[in-house]
């Protein structure tokens, strides 16, 4: 049994992960903000096995505050950098909270001897800012690998730039510090679709997927997306999960960032299989999912599953 620590894993994505480590027999201990917003966290403790739970405040900017929250942990997972595809402040909302979380966990590996993996949630915005349209210049029919050059245009939104360069920051301290003991992984998922494990209604990833289902745009930017029916690709939630779980466990995997990525598909088939239709053309597979189906193990649903467990909820 492992001590794993998670930032952010009572939200979307990370209740998924919880959960994959609880029910794998692990001790976990998981990250809010706001310990008074029980609201937030109390599903948590549905899933089962809540004697190896436990909910703790913590604020990743805090270095004091991050050290002790990795005391005694063999295994850290950021899944806490914030979600928003608009902000008014995207300093203060954004860059801030997501690169100096980043830098703080790399501390936490160059200090704690006794940390054994440090797992970054990353996205696939670290290898295209331009997400979901395709790298500028590039062949429309290209395959994006873990080989691809990471790709910054500044003019994208700045969730996509944030998580840009906390991912260069990532690679860089990978490429310079050859002697940390800790072993330090990312997983970069594209857009995540799937039934939430709570009643929490400050998702992005859940709104994207009722905006899809409403056929419905709700502002100038989604309005542009709607009208051009730009293709998204697609992972299922339950999949980034055991690709976490995967990542965290698996040794030897050090350096390493897993692209996890199922099919391809345009918004108005999204909006189809949502509404329980049928897509009216194949899928595409735009982002490879062939490493962390070789090093992981991971069998990648169709998107089809996770949209139609969505779409019943």
């Amino acid at each position: 049994m492992k001590h794993v620590g998670i930032t952010g894993g009572a939200g979307f994505i990370g209740s998924y992960i919880t959960k994959k480590f609880l029910e794998s027999g692990h001790s976990v201990k998981v990250s809010v903000t706001n310990i008074s917003k029980s609201h937030k966290y109390e599903h948590l403790f549905e899933l089962g096995h809540e004697e190896k739970l436990s909910i703790k405040a913590l604020d990743v900017q805090d270095l004091a505050a991050l050290r002790n929250f990795s005391s005694g942990c063999d295994i850290l997972i950021h899944c806490g950098t914030p979600f928003k595809l608009g902000t008014d402040d995207p300093e203060k909302d954004l860059f801030e909270p997501t690169l100096k979380g980043t830098e703080n966990f790399l501390r936490i590996a160059e200090e704690n001897n006794e940390l054994e993996k440090i797992v970054f949630v990353a996205s696939v915005a670290a290898y295209n800012t331009s997400f979901p349209y395709p790298v500028a210049n590039r062949d429309p029919d290209h395959l994006y690998t873990e080989k691809d050059e990471p790709y910054l245009d500044e003019t994208n939104i700045p969730y996509a730039q944030a998580k840009y360069f906390a991912d260069q920051k990532v690679r860089k301290f990978v490429r310079e510090n050859t002697k940390v003991d800790t072993e330090i992984v990312s997983v970069s998922p594209v857009t995540v679709i799937g039934r939430p494990l709570s009643e929490r209604e400050d998702s992005t990833s859940v709104g994207l997927q009722q905006l899809f289902k409403s056929g419905k745009p709700q502002d100038a930017f989604t309005q542009v997306l709607f009208d051009e029916d730009v293709e998204f690709a697609l992972v299922d939630v339950e999949d980034v999960a055991e690709g976490v779980y995967k990542a965290a466990i698996t040794s030897g995997n050090h350096g390493k960032n897993y692209l996890l990525s199922s099919e391809s598909w345009k918004i108005s088939d999204i909006s189809r299989m949502l509404n329980g239709e049928k897509p009216l053309v194949k899928p595409r597979f735009v982002y490879s999912n062939r490493l962390a189906r070789k090093d992981l193990g991971i069998d990648f649903n169709p998107a089809r599953k996770p949209l139609s467990s969505f779409s019943n909820t």
